[in-house]
């Protein structure tokens, strides 16, 4: 079946030859070449049009070529792209301004990258734990949960407990401390340890395959490190900027995390944008010259972030996820079919498990049928489809694209 369906034209083929030969072969992208993007839509190199199940890993909350960002991009670009940090520049302290205001914080310290962010709260965490809790020099322990994913650098794999990420590339990073997800007896005792100084987590997974925890978990998790001093550092790279239907998912249980890390959808997929949020004690931590980027704050990222932000604001993005989400899961789990074994999700963020053997290949050839009737998706962890339309995505869109899943799905059967 999967010969058949990875059929692509000669001309599509040229270009995923050019990549074969002179790229890394670090990924395994589905076999589509695609060349241009507009809101929920996406066209190949052959202008066959897709809708967009994946949205850049939540990249393009906003949609892909959001006209208000690319203007905002486009004005910065003819006057100012970048100074570094050596020197000031007149876009980056009215960003600083606008996204602390918006989100409740006192301070933000703007990076390039998700991974990027991850180890920036990291670091920070670990310099407050010296300078404020107390910790003794180079014993600070940061707490993960297992089936955690915030990036690949060495630091990101030393937490991770897939072989995959990890597997050939030690030694690992010490000071992390491992306990299973959504599971607060486990974070309860570990937090114990009067060397702890933060524990970082992801909402909901997401490469993991959008991994929902049980209804309060997250809000007393955030409880029992205020009772033992400890940082809570939520990772909404993913899950943030409105995507799983408030801006934070953190909103969803009523608590701002001591650390707050952003990226993807901080500039609507145009420019590559991170930001770590926290209040003063935390931040002031790190002096000049302990912690930045040449790229970091730079004009051109600065101009394109308040307008992504202000694009999920005015279009009100979360309330069209939060409503839209309810409608996508309702009509998934309504698909007559044994091969969806579980819908999860929140807000636009969700996945269906598919049933059988994780190393099956089934997923992955939903996913060529898939493209093959014109949306894009991709399994994440063997037998799990994440489907992460762009938020600007209409009822009537959606309900388009449940019909395309609903035929594949049952053309299996």
């Amino acid at each position: 079946m999967s010969d058949v369906l990875t059929t692509v034209t000669s001309k599509a083929q040229h270009y995923i030859d050019l990549e074969d030969r002179y790229g890394a072969h670090n990924y395994h992208p589905l076999p589509v070449v695609l060349s241009k993007g507009d809101g929920v839509f996406v066209w190949d190199v052959d202008g066959k049009k897709y809708y967009d199940f994946l949205s850049a890993y939540s990249a393009v909350n906003q949609g892909h070529c959001h006209p208000k960002i690319l203007k905002a991009l486009q004005e910065q670009a003819q006057k100012l792209t970048l100074t570094s940090r050596a020197f000031h520049n007149d876009v980056l302290g009215q960003y600083e301004k606008y996204i602390t205001e918006l989100l409740g914080y006192d301070k933000v310290l703007p990076m390039n990258t998700g991974v990027e962010g991850g180890e920036t709260a990291l670091k920070l965490t670990r310099k407050w734990a010296y300078r404020v809790k107390g910790v003794p020099q180079n014993q600070a322990k940061i707490i993960f949960v297992e089936g955690n994913f915030w990036g690949r650098t060495l630091a990101a794999i030393s937490s991770s407990d897939d072989p995959s990420s990890y597997e050939g590339f030690g030694p690992y990073m010490p000071g992390y401390l491992k306990i299973p997800y959504n599971d607060l007896e486990a974070l309860e005792k570990a937090v114990q340890d009067p060397t702890v100084a933060g524990f970082m987590v992801e909402p909901i997974q997401g490469e993991a395959g959008v991994v929902v925890p049980d209804e309060g978990y997250l809000k007393k998790a955030y409880e029992i490190c205020k009772a033992a001093n400890v940082l809570f550092i939520a990772d909404e790279v993913q899950t943030g900027l409105a995507r799983t239907g408030k801006m934070l998912c953190c909103d969803h249980e009523g608590f701002k995390p001591d650390i707050l890390i952003l990226g993807k959808a901080l500039s609507g997929g145009v420019f590559p944008v991170s930001a770590v949020l926290c209040r003063d004690e935390i931040m002031l931590t790190i002096k000049p010259g302990e912690h930045g980027s040449t790229y970091g704050g730079n004009p051109l990222a600065c101009a394109v972030a308040i307008a992504a932000l202000e694009v999920l604001v005015d279009e009100k993005l979360s309330e069209n996820a939060e409503r839209l989400g309810k409608i996508l899961r309702d009509e998934l789990r309504a698909i007559p079919s044994k091969l969806i074994q579980k819908v999860r999700g929140k807000g636009l963020l969700n996945a269906i498990i598919i049933s059988g053997d994780e190393d099956s290949g089934l997923a992955w050839d939903i996913c060529l049928k898939l493209r093959d009737n014109g949306l894009l998706a991709k399994p994440t962890h063997g037998n799990k489809i994440r489907f992460a339309p762009p938020l600007v995505i209409t009822e009537q869109q959606l309900l388009e694209c449940v019909a395309i899943i609903k035929k594949t799905i049952l053309s299996f059967e």
